[in-house]
């Protein structure tokens, strides 16, 4: 079960172009540790920008990001970052990418080794080591960004939308891995999707955010029990009432933002 308070967004807001674009505005959340925060809402809601202010990249224009009681103003280590479009070197093999955040923290070659191969098998590419990116599917590729980030150690994974460059049919068993990994390797997650049923496969709980300037609008337990099969969560019949409810809840902002987009 999710323990304390790891992470902290304090009445945080940022703003862009001199405060003519508001991203998100006021957001209290807080994520416990161990848990799977998984957050969703319209296109433009703010939602990777706030993955950004709690990695460390950006910075809040006012209000604060806590992690273990310290505020963030930096990268910090044990905070490792996954996004959507892979973001690996080309000219390094599957290896060389894993290992690649150790390197730049001056792991022991033994480390390094250690870790590359552990992490490497664990995301099922232990026989693809030397292969480089362009070798590589879609969801291979998206593996090693996982195994990258794991290789590191971090306390807290932040994903921000890993899984929409890949198939459908790739997205169910990346997460059917990812929540194996989560019962193998429990760590704090921040998970950021478009998907209302990833949303629900994966998470502990799902934060609605509203359309920009984006705002918590309701905060959802799931009370599905981990182990997770995701198809037996897909046929349970609180599945289709969580499903309905979230999209209640996003339709109108998700419409509105269609047609401004179109008018525009």
């Amino acid at each position: 079960m999710p323990g304390g308070v790891k992470i902290i967004v304090d009445h945080a807001s940022k703003l862009f172009l001199e405060g003519s674009v508001v991203a998100f505005r006021n957001i209290d959340l807080e994520i416990r540790s161990k848990e799977v925060l998984c957050v969703v809402g319209p296109s433009g809601c703010g939602k990777t920008t706030l993955l950004r202010c709690i990695g460390g990249l950006l910075a809040p224009s006012s209000g604060k990001v806590l992690i273990d009681g310290q505020a963030v103003d930096q990268p910090r280590e044990g905070v490792a970052i996954v996004f959507q479009h892979f973001g690996l070197l080309p000219w390094k093999s599957v290896a060389e990418n894993v290992a690649f955040g150790l390197q730049m923290a001056g792991a022991s070659r033994q480390l390094i080794k250690e870790r590359t191969d552990r992490y490497t098998k664990l995301v099922g590419l232990e026989n693809f080591e030397a292969q480089y990116p362009y070798q590589l599917s879609g969801g291979m590729q998206q593996r090693v960004g996982l195994a990258r980030a794991l290789a590191i150690n971090p306390d807290i994974l932040l994903m921000d939308e890993p899984f929409a460059s890949v198939d459908a049919q790739t997205r169910e068993v990346l997460q059917e891995e990812l929540l194996q990994l989560h019962d193998s390797e429990r760590r704090t997650m921040l998970f950021i999707t478009h998907s209302i049923d990833e949303a629900i496969v994966l998470g502990d709980r799902i934060a609605v955010m509203t359309t920009r300037p984006g705002r918590v609008k309701e905060i959802l337990p799931i009370d599905f029990k981990r182990p997770r099969d995701p198809a037996a969560v897909r046929s349970h019949p609180h599945y289709g009432e969580l499903r309905n409810h979230i999209w209640n809840e996003l339709r109108p902002t998700v419409i509105e933002g269609a047609y401004e987009r179109h008018s525009s």
